[in-house]
């Protein structure tokens, strides 16, 4: 069971957060470009934080704030009656823009190297392709596997707190470099386990 399981149970912090957003006025698109604004600015704070750890803090601030606006902004949707296919696929357009930069922040700023960036982003973006593409087979949109979007963000959330409070190194690599890690073989097997499985839907 992944993050993106709980999904249900997580009513109980979105739908608040979304009634406030009605009663303030926002549109569900308005929350889902705010997200993505978190989630540059994340990326931004993750490559100056190269030359100050203390910018850590920040940049996990930012991704709380992009993960929660980005559960937000379907709620406020549903509950606006405004849930439809634009808002969607702007949604996944968007949560794809926050990922990359999210990663880019921490490749570029050297948390680790390239080579393991360039295959963390493959394993990311090939697992949220895999989980639309059921979706567009008419399959419905697939969350299966060991690690979803919930999973990379809390990982990354919580590697990113680790790494501020403890900026040494581990067997040569920085916390958040270990993290990228995991994600990228987490996210390749998922990616393997969305494929057998909609195969064998098919």
């Amino acid at each position: 069971m992944t993050l993106d399981d709980l999904r249900s149970k997580s009513l109980i912090v979105t739908e608040p957060l979304a009634a406030l957003a009605e009663r303030a006025g926002a549109s569900p698109n308005l929350i889902s470009l705010l997200s993505m604004i978190f989630a540059l600015a994340a990326g931004a704070l993750y490559y100056l934080s190269a030359g100050e750890v203390s910018l850590l803090y920040l940049a996990a601030l930012m991704v709380l704030l992009n993960s929660t606006f980005d559960a937000v902004d379907g709620a406020l949707a549903r509950r606006t009656g405004q849930a439809e296919p634009k808002g969607d696929f702007l949604d996944h357009v968007i949560d794809r823009y926050a990922d990359m930069a999210i990663l880019a922040g921490i490749v570029l700023a050297g948390y680790v190297s390239e080579a393991w960036g360039i295959f963390a982003v493959m394993g990311v973006l090939l697992t949220s392709y895999l989980g639309t593409q059921a979706q567009a087979l008419r399959l419905g949109r697939l969350y299966g596997g060991i690690m979803g979007r919930a999973d990379r963000l809390i990982l990354i959330l919580a590697a990113t707190i680790a790494n501020a409070v403890f900026p040494g190194y581990l067997a040569g690599l920085s916390i958040l470099g270990w993290a990228v890690i995991l994600i990228t073989v987490a996210s390749h097997i998922t990616a393997f386990q969305r494929i057998v499985l909609i195969w064998r839907m098919l």
